[in-house]
């Protein structure tokens, strides 16, 4: 991209002049001055896109980094150059923390010391450019997600627009309405229960029992008891008869979590059960018919396990009448915003006090960058715990890495300033890692797709691809 106006501020009349054929050589519009006094004021009714300011502006005049600090107190977002005919690194050091993105010797070099530090700061500019758009696509997303949340979400709470959830909800419609076992697929944490509580709701089932079990959570002698009853006199402690959940769940639906850790033995008893809607309470002899839709899920590998003995062939065939496999959320990451607002909209619901309101553009990008083993149920915990820190109403990148887990907390610069702090290091050097780091950070907007990269950064593919090379980029 071609900045558009350059505003230019030397006591020096010949390098404003310098300045002047270099950035109109390059298609930019430059306006001089040869005080920061008549810049400042001409930047309170005119815009510019790009400041440059001679850090000696000569006596009795203030210098080139409280100028500085004036314009960046109004215009924080206004990318800052200074010069200097004889810097030191302290006054580099004051340059950086008054907001300034870099700082030039005047020497020789100058000339190509500017094309250096300009086209850095275009690639800056655009990627604010990039970081706006992304900002209103954000909007746009929120606004479709309630939208969606409003017409879908009553009928599933399941949200998600990605081409797998989609596929995943298409399941659920179908399969609703026909009276079979279905069985549910995936790691821990990407909702296997709303999937079988949706499909109880969708089914002509909806207004019967809808009872719930975790297999793994009950200790296998009393399993037997928790899902078919036991008469009076049992076991020790049976004081009373009492219903299982199979009867519990009669002419609805009973969801069995963690089928995948019964035992062989009591793997038969459900199959049974299955086959024929009968059993027997523990210690009774009355044959006990029900009418019972089970659904039943596991984060373990059953094909695996049927291989290797531990879960049978027969049970799983009975089971499957439809398989749905969910996936973990690092495979559908372009689902994290809608997961994000739809979690932080909920949390205000539920608690009182919340004062966030929507999640910045870059607290969404932090977000994403953490590819959660704890899937959707960890999202939900860190938006949640994200949203209870916050002070303010709009969730930032720091509350996003305050709620993250430690391993997750390697935020990258949002600038080019970090960058430029070390002024002991060579110029190119500084060049070449914040040029590194904004390659990198357009690979992951990206989702590492090199060509989308390259047009975040408005550079060739191959010109991306050299870079990819050259700097080692890619997933870490």
């Amino acid at each position: 991209m071609t900045i558009g106006t350059i505003l230019c501020v030397d006591d020096q009349a010949e390098v404003r002049r310098l300045l002047g054929d270099v950035f109109r050589a390059r298609g930019s519009n430059v306006v001089s001055f040869d005080n920061g006094e008549d810049a400042i004021r001409w930047l309170e009714t005119n815009e510019a896109d790009l400041t440059i300011l001679d850090l000696d502006l000569g006596p009795n005049r203030r210098s080139g980094i409280e100028i500085c600090k004036a314009i960046r107190g109004k215009l924080p977002d206004l990318p800052i150059i200074i010069l200097t005919g004889h810097g030191t690194i302290d006054d580099a050091v004051m340059a950086v923390k008054a907001g300034a993105v870099d700082f030039i010797t005047k020497d020789p070099y100058l000339e190509d010391k500017l094309e250096i530090s300009v086209e850095k700061v275009e690639r800056i500019l655009q990627h604010a450019i990039d970081k706006r758009r992304l900002e209103a696509e954000n909007r746009e997303l929120r606004a479709t997600n309630e939208r969606l949340r409003k017409a879908a979400g009553r009928r599933w709470q399941i949200v998600g627009e990605s081409q797998a959830m989609r596929t995943v909800m298409t399941k659920i419609e179908r399969v609703a309405p026909v009276p079979r076992p279905v069985l549910v697929l995936g790691p821990r944490g990407t909702g296997k229960e709303l999937v079988a509580r949706a499909i109880h709701t969708l089914s002509p089932r909806a207004s019967e029992p809808y009872i719930t079990i975790n297999c793994a959570a009950v200790a296998e002698s009393l399993l037997e008891s928790e899902l078919f009853g036991h008469e009076e006199g049992a076991f020790t402690g049976a004081t009373k008869q009492k219903e299982g959940k199979f009867e519990l769940a009669d002419g609805g639906t009973l969801f069995l979590d963690e089928i995948g850790n019964m035992s062989l033995e009591f793997q038969a008893k459900i199959l049974r059960v299955l086959e024929y809607q009968r059993f027997e309470r523990v210690a009774g002899s009355e044959s006990i018919q029900v009418n019972v839709r089970v659904i039943a899920a596991t984060n373990a590998d059953l094909k695996q396990a049927m291989n290797d003995g531990k879960f049978r062939a027969d049970l799983y065939d009975r089971l499957s009448f439809e398989v749905i496999n969910l996936p973990p959320l690092k495979s559908r990451m372009e689902d994290v915003p809608v997961l994000a607002a739809h979690f932080l909209a909920k949390f205000r619901q539920d608690v009182a006090g919340i004062t966030v309101k929507e999640i910045s553009a870059g607290a969404l990008d932090r977000f994403a960058s953490y590819d959660y083993p704890g899937n959707v149920r960890e999202l939900k915990n860190i938006v949640e715990r994200a949203a209870y820190m916050c002070t303010g109403e709009v969730l930032s990148e720091a509350d996003v890495d305050a709620a993250l887990p430690p391993e997750a907390a390697t935020a990258a610069p949002s600038s080019g300033l970090a960058f430029a702090d070390d002024a002991r290091r060579p110029l190119d050097e500084r060049v070449d890692a914040f040029e590194r780091w904004l390659c990198q950070d357009a690979l992951e907007r990206a989702r590492f797709k090199q060509k989308e990269a390259a047009a975040l950064l408005g550079i060739t593919y191959d010109q991306f691809r050299q870079r990819y090379r050259k700097y080692g980029l890619g997933k870490d």
